[in-house]
């Protein structure tokens, strides 16, 4: 899917993650929701989020355990909750293509690290929610709605894509 391709919510939701780098993965393993934060290398036209991890992790072993998992991604003055499935896959090339200076913080020896892996989660359901504008524009809308009784002006979607 190409973004001409994208509703006008998938593009939205496009737009907004492209602004959020770190969010926060929660996986449902044997050792129940555990949450951590994660480093989006990249987000593929079809609605596939990549990150780089260790094999030997926690989140990495969860993953192997049980495939859902849900994302959450927040900025000044946006959110973004996926729900979907996660996997761990072992793939040179593509580890490659998607290395940043970020991951070798984490693992020096680069993507011929024997333990560096990518980490695929595939969207199934989205919530988006934007305040557009400035923070003085969400100040003054927070502020319409006090005195209105009307919500917060506020750009809210659901998607499955």
């Amino acid at each position: 899917m190409t973004s001409n391709d994208r509703t006008p919510e998938q593009q939205k939701l496009a737009d907004l993650l492209d602004g959020m780098s770190i969010g926060m993965l929660t996986t449902y393993g044997p050792e129940g929701p555990r949450s951590i934060p994660m480093a989006r290398q990249d987000i593929e036209p079809g609605d596939t989020l990549w990150f780089i991890t260790g094999r030997d992790t926690r989140h990495a072993a969860a993953v192997d355990a049980e495939a859902r998992a849900t994302l959450t991604f927040s900025a000044r003055d946006s959110w973004v909750a996926l729900t979907g499935r996660a996997e761990i896959i072992d793939d040179t090339a593509r580890l490659e293509e998607l290395w940043t200076t970020l991951a070798e913080a984490w693992m020096p020896e680069g993507p011929e690290d024997p333990n560096a892996v990518l980490l695929r989660f595939d969207i199934e359901q989205a919530e988006y929610w934007d305040t557009p504008g400035s923070r003085v524009a969400s100040l003054l809308s927070f502020v319409k709605a006090k005195v209105t009784g009307d919500t917060l002006d506020a750009d809210h979607g659901s998607l499955r894509p």
